[in-house]
C-alpha cells in the first residue's frame, strides 16, 4: 500500500459521493423507528459535525452524529431529539465503530452525555500502523479507496433548523467513508 499521495494525484482521482439512503433522526418517533436497524449493523462508521466557531474562546457542542451502516447513513440532530440512550448503547457495544480523529469526537460527545466506549477504532491510527503517512479522511480515501471526497460544506451551520441537501450529503459521506476505510484496512 502506498504511504502518501500528492495534491495533484488526489485532484486527478474521480470524485465519489455517498449515494445511498440517508435517514434524518429528528424526532423521538424516528429515533424509536430506526433503533432496531442500527442495532442489526455489524460495523458502523461514525462522525460528528459541530457548528464552527470564528471568535477566540467561542465553541459549540456537536450538532450532529452520523452513523453509517452497510446501506444506510443515519444523521442524528442532537439539538432536536435526545439520542443519548441509543448512542450510549451503540458506543458501549462491542461492534466496531470506525471514524477519523475519534478522540475529539468522543470527548465532545461526553460533554453532552456520559458513556463508556468499546471497540471504537480511529481509522487514521489503523492506517498509521500500516505505514501510511497521511491519515486524514480525504487523503486516506484517495490512497486506500481510490477516489476523492469533495470538501463541500465543512464550515456550515450544522445546528441550523433545516439542513441543506449539501450538508446532508457531506455529513453522510464522512461517516460512510470512515466505514469503508475500516473495512479495507482491518481486512
Amino acid at each position: 500500500m502506498r504511504t502518501s499521495i500528492s495534491r495533484e494525484e488526489l485532484a486527478n482521482l474521480p470524485i465519489r459521493r455517498y449515494e445511498g439512503e440517508v435517514r434524518l433522526v429528528e424526532s423521538p418517533e424516528r429515533l424509536a423507528h430506526e433503533a432496531e436497524a442500527i442495532r442489526r449493523e455489524s460495523v458502523l462508521g461514525f462522525d460528528t459535525e459541530t457548528r464552527p466557531a470564528f471568535r477566540k474562546g467561542e465553541s459549540y457542542p456537536p450538532a450532529l452524529v452520523q452513523l453509517a451502516g452497510e446501506s444506510v447513513v443515519w444523521i442524528f440532530a442532537l439539538q432536536r431529539v435526545d439520542c443519548s440512550s441509543l448512542l450510549r448503547e451503540v458506543f458501549r457495544s462491542e461492534k466496531p465503530k470506525a471514524g477519523i480523529g475519534v478522540a475529539d469526537d468522543l470527548r465532545q460527545l461526553k460533554k453532552l452525555f456520559a458513556f463508556e466506549e468499546a471497540n471504537v477504532v480511529d481509522v487514521g491510527t489503523l492506517a498509521k500502523r500500516q505505514g501510511v503517512e497521511q491519515t486524514g479522511l480525504r487523503n486516506l480515501a484517495g490512497l486506500v479507496l481510490g477516489y476523492r471526497i469533495p470538501k463541500g460544506s465543512r464550515t456550515s451551520n450544522w445546528a441550523a433548523a433545516r439542513l441543506t441537501p449539501q450538508q446532508i450529503a457531506y455529513a453522510a459521506m464522512d461517516a460512510w467513508a470512515a466505514r469503508a476505510l475500516y473495512l479495507r484496512l482491518a481486512a
